[in-house]
């Protein structure tokens, strides 16, 4: 039965921002009879998955060659997870190495096959050089985007655009989204910010960026009914459809055999949160890449205990420091702090890693101050917790500016360096989680939000909900050309697809 089903490779970025929604998309996709799914990454990040894919899971994973080392990288660097920060453009660089070595790789499944090649390529936002791999084959190709359509619809301008250089205030609206409002130039990272676009990391960015008006589709880990305004912006930029799937999350036990090795079991963090009573609890997580000053942490411990909150943190070293090494909190907290907490009952210190999903969907949890990485944002959305935004890096500051519009977050921090007091933290800790006016409406809003999510993802005959038809739409766009390939004898290969499907400018499709 097997030979019978289409296959769809799928390859990510290797950072674990990426490799999540791609592997909650490759689980999704397996739920289908008719696809196999072959799953495609460097050797280190295959090892995790292996641990990470449930038992009972038909994906293939399968190794593609990479040697951290050969690109002044330190030896054994999988992802970026284990770098530090000013080594993240070389990796970028060095994961343009993967190219021919992918195209070797769809050469050999094709004719493995007997010229019978995958039905779909799906890869990462940062491998939209797969556009000029897949025609010569004639397969179909979509890049997926782990992120949301507005936050990556305000990086994408930034970085082609750089507006922020044409002016000397600081607000500066996007030239081609002006739908986006005002921006300030604290909402810029610091490389931004500098950048005259000629050093490589802007380079590699603004070449990426061109490179999805080659793609067949876009893919986005999204809602339509919570992200119209970025989805616009792609469609009208890229003039095809760009269809919004999301979102792509994984179960809670598939996310914690994807964590850390170190951290808490989720039945300790169970165990705790059951003896606090209903949404009492803040959350408290940067992320795995990010983390916030040394003063910051110091203030932060100070508004939790001037809050009375309960809260659970997953602590990290400050910036500046191996955000891999342990958390030596008689350095970065208060005096005396890890012991009182502990023994007062109210906090749950916890280092590198938590089950965050398990966390976010317990009746006693409130809010969640995070990084706003997409991932975090979808898991926190899904669950209806409300969202308290401290962005640092990416996209992720435009993610704080769209929750903020969609009324399910505040904005307490922006950026690794800014100083932020611990009572202007510990009141907006008690805007979001008391029984004030705005804190009511957040709440009755990220419940609407969750709704509109589970809505989405409806996938019912005759009832399918938003995402779910957009799902169907990309898999029908990609059968249908593989339909007109074989009909004109070009599959396989050195055929050019693209020049067959008449549904590449998205007539009749939403």
């Amino acid at each position: 039965m097997a030979e019978s089903k289409q296959r769809i490779v799928m390859i990510p970025f290797m950072a674990q921002g990426h490799i999540i929604p791609f592997l909650a998309l490759a689980l999704q996709l397996q739920q289908r009879k008719d696809y196999m799914v072959t799953f495609v990454n460097t050797p280190l990040n295959i090892q995790e998955l292996r641990s990470s894919l449930p038992q009972d899971s038909s994906i293939h994973l399968l190794e593609i060659p990479f040697n951290s080392s050969d690109y002044g990288l330190p030896p054994n660097t999988g992802n970026t997870d284990s770098l530090p920060y000013d080594l993240i453009a070389t990796f970028l660089q060095s994961s343009l190495a993967l190219k021919p070595v992918f195209r070797k790789l769809i050469s050999d499944l094709v004719h493995e096959s007997c010229c019978q090649p995958p039905l779909c390529i799906i890869t990462d936002m940062f491998f939209s050089w797969c556009a000029e791999i897949a025609p010569e084959f004639g397969i179909f190709h979509a890049i997926f985007c782990g992120g949301g359509g507005y936050g990556f619809a305000c990086f994408s301008s930034l970085w082609l655009n750089l507006p922020h250089r044409n002016t000397d205030s600081e607000e500066f609206t996007l030239p081609d989204f002006p739908e986006a409002s005002k921006f300030h130039v604290t909402q810029l990272t610091e490389l931004l910010r500098k950048t005259d676009g000629k050093d490589s990391i802007s380079v590699f960015l603004r070449n990426m960026l061109v490179g999805w008006y080659n793609a067949d589709r876009i893919l986005m880990n999204t809602v339509e009914e919570i992200d119209k305004l970025g989805l616009m912006y792609f469609r009208k930029k890229i003039g095809r459809p760009v269809w919004p799937i999301g979102p792509a999350l994984l179960s809670a036990r598939t996310r914690a055999r994807a964590g850390k090795e170190t951290g808490i079991a989720p039945e300790v963090c169970k165990k705790w949160l059951d003896t606090k009573p209903l949404n009492s609890v803040l959350y408290i997580s940067f992320g795995s890449q990010n983390t916030v000053s040394a003063s910051n942490i110091m203030q932060l411990a100070m508004a939790l205990v001037a809050s009375g909150k309960n809260f659970i943190w997953v602590v990290r070293p400050p910036f500046g420091f191996d955000i891999n090494s342990e958390f030596k909190a008689k350095e970065w907290l208060p005096e005396g702090y890890e012991e009182r907490i502990k023994d007062s009952g109210r906090g749950l210190l916890v280092q590198k890693w938590a089950p965050q999903v398990e966390i976010l969907s317990h009746r006693s949890v409130s809010a969640f101050l995070s990084h706003c990485g997409w991932n975090s944002v979808l898991e926190a959305l899904s669950c209806g917790v409300a969202i308290m935004g401290w962005p640092q890096a990416a996209e992720q500051f435009y993610n704080v500016k769209l929750l903020e519009e969609i009324g399910v977050c505040v904005e307490v921090g922006r950026g690794k360096t800014c100083e932020v007091r611990h009572d202007v933290l510990a009141r907006k800790i008690e805007l979001v989680m008391n029984e004030t006016e705005k804190g009511i409406e957040m709440r009755r809003r990220v419940c609407e939000v969750r709704d509109m999510i589970k809505k989405a993802i409806k996938a019912e005959e005759g009832c399918k909900g938003s995402s779910a038809k957009a799902m169907d739409e990309f898999l029908n766009a990609a059968l249908l050309m593989r339909k007109e390939s074989n009909k004109m004898g070009t599959n396989g290969e050195g055929s050019n697809s693209k020049q067959l499907c008449p549904c590449r400018d998205g007539a009749g499709e939403q």
